[in-house]
């Protein structure tokens, strides 16, 4: 649980914003875009957790709202992406393989939250 507002935050209340995306790469100007929406993604919170899916942990379904919005701003013409939302605690269940070898999933960030 992290804490929020002086209280502790749930883990059903938290929740991890996944944006899974197919972009054309076949031009140039394609691969540019392509990089330029990634750029966006990581200097927005999010990171990468396979190619073309990245995760962004949010404290509620209310703090996501603005990177939900940007994420559709930025995508490119011929692009697709899909956002999905998952609470922290489905996070946490999610199976992680490495080879034959099993992780863990990467843990809540530790960060302050400023409103």
């Amino acid at each position: 649980m992290t804490k929020r507002y002086n209280r502790e935050v749930s883990g059903y209340e938290s929740m991890w914003l996944v944006a899974m995306f197919d972009l054309p790469v076949l031009t140039k100007a394609e691969r540019r875009a392509a990089t330029q929406f990634r750029q966006m993604l990581i200097k927005r919170g999010f990171m990468m957790l396979q190619f073309s899916v990245y995760a962004r942990y949010c404290a509620s379904e209310e703090a996501s709202t603005i990177h939900r919005k940007y994420v559709s701003l930025a995508l490119p013409p011929k692009g697709e992406v899909r956002l999905i939302a998952v609470t922290d605690r489905q996070f946490a269940k999610m199976e992680v393989y490495f080879g034959k070898k099993r992780r863990e999933p990467e843990p809540e960030p530790e960060q302050i939250l400023l409103f």
